[in-house]
């Protein structure tokens, strides 16, 4: 397997990336490794309006799997099978995510893939991009399993006007949207405890208390 290309998010770290692909609107760059920055391997793309990315737990890679995990869904409580979630803890560290393709453009590092709705961590690796077909790969009547039980879950978000005005206007909705997804590790559920995450350049710290998600801060990082 060979890394074809890396992808530029507004998540360094693993805690805050949304839970599913498609959940927000955050943008992402999709730059290809040089061996692969030959534009012809590009050509008709920009004739599709989603695209699938086959791309690495580079976080996990190095971790044992487990035939059995905790969803974070089901409060971390609950053991299923891991052929039955989308764990990062599997026989291969092998990531699948559907993304929105924005636009495709010409730089200095060759062409990128300017596309939207990645829960990718900064950095990861990408193996291979193919399209996106909706009269396949779309399936109205398929059933989500025990992910459907929680689909509609979110949090209340409240957030002062002069702490979100500290984030760029493009990625207020993203930020708001990430948190109403209740970025927190679902076992933990103590409404004293203030958690934390980087997001574009920012650290983002809020406290929830009964299903009420409150931002406690915004700081620029430095």
């Amino acid at each position: 397997m060979k890394i074809i290309a890396r992808i530029e998010t507004d998540f360094p770290t693993k805690f805050g990336i949304p839970r599913q692909s498609g959940l927000t609107d955050s943008e992402a760059l999709i730059v290809f490794e040089e061996e692969y920055r030959v534009e012809d391997a590009l050509r008709g793309i920009e004739g599709y309006s989603h695209l699938w990315l086959i791309w690495e737990f580079s976080e996990a890679k190095d971790k044992e799997w487990s035939p059995t995990v905790r969803p974070p869904r089901l409060g971390g409580n609950k053991r299923m099978g891991v052929f039955a979630t989308r764990s990062p803890y599997r026989p291969n560290p092998i990531g699948l995510s559907s993304v929105k393709l924005l636009a495709v453009e010409k730089t200095t590092r060759g062409t990128v893939l300017r596309v939207s709705g990645a829960d990718l961590m900064d950095g990861t690796p990408i193996y291979d991009i193919k399209p996106y077909l909706p009269f396949t790969d779309c399936h109205i009547d398929a059933k989500g399993g025990f992910a459907d039980e929680r689909k509609g879950y979110s949090l209340d978000v409240v957030c002062e006007e002069k702490l979100l005005g500290i984030v760029p206007e493009n990625k207020r909705q993203v930020l708001i949207d990430l948190l109403s997804q209740d970025p927190r590790p679902q076992y933990i559920k103590d409404e004293n405890r203030i958690f934390g995450f980087p997001y574009s350049g920012f650290e983002i710290k809020f406290q929830v208390e009964k299903e009420i998600l409150t931002v406690i801060s915004i700081e620029k990082n430095i």
